[in-house]
């Protein structure tokens, strides 16, 4: 697929459109590869200005026969949607609406009626945000994420430390009459061997408790063991 957003160049996009279509689709092919190898490419071009004289603002395109509209071949299909055509009504339910009005600047007051028809524009919402904020606002929000990133990957080390060093243990214990029983007392150390070390970084215990599986009586068994 091919997404293509002009905003200010209004010359020759219908050629440009056909040119962008036939490099991806060529692109496919390797050398001595067969030519049903090729799938279908889609271009779709969203406008900030009126392109075809009628009043939809979506408009979708294919490959047919004039007179019995017979695909030749499903393979090109080409999108044109102009954002200033398409009215500033909030939509009720999700869809294509959500989305090309938030492209095209809808008032922010309306941002949380498009996230909740459209969940995915939440992270297209916070990333603009971000893009539109100051350096130090913009530093902040990257400090944020890395701690958010660091914290996540600080639990899962823990984690798989703990479970490592309890199935070696459990491995260790187990004898051919009871290696079942071994390995399960190997998980059980191994998420206890989490705990501790979550512990040690400070980590609070319903978090552990989630990440493990133990109690929170466990937990505080283990903390106060130490």
């Amino acid at each position: 697929m091919t997404l293509k957003c002009s905003f200010f160049n209004k010359y020759d996009i219908e050629k440009r459109t056909l040119f962008y279509w036939s490099k991806r689709y060529a692109g496919q092919l390797q050398e001595g590869e067969r030519y049903q190898a090729l799938k279908k490419c889609v271009t779709i071009n969203i406008l900030n200005y009126a392109f075809l004289p009628n009043g939809e603002y979506h408009n979708v395109f294919h490959l047919r026969e004039d007179r019995t509209l017979i695909t030749l071949c499903d393979d090109i299909e080409v999108h044109f949607l102009e954002l200033t055509k398409l009215e500033d009504v909030i939509p009720t339910q999700g869809g294509l609406e959500n989305w090309l009005l938030f492209l095209k600047g809808v008032d922010t007051t309306y941002w949380e009626v498009l996230k909740m028809n459209e969940p995915g524009l939440e992270k297209a919402m916070d990333t603009l945000q971000y893009l539109s904020q100051d350096s130090e606002a913009r530093r902040l929000y990257e400090a944020r994420q890395k701690y958010l990133h660091d914290e996540a990957s600080m639990l899962e080390g823990a984690k798989q430390a703990g479970m490592q060093a309890g199935m070696k243990a459990g491995r260790e214990e187990g004898r051919e009459e009871g290696i079942k029983e071994g390995l399960k007392a190997g998980r059980e150390e191994g998420m206890k061997e989490a705990a501790r070390n979550m512990l040690r970084l400070n980590v609070d215990i319903p978090t552990i408790a989630q990440a493990t599986g133990l109690s929170e009586q466990e937990i505080l068994a283990l903390k106060y063991s130490k």
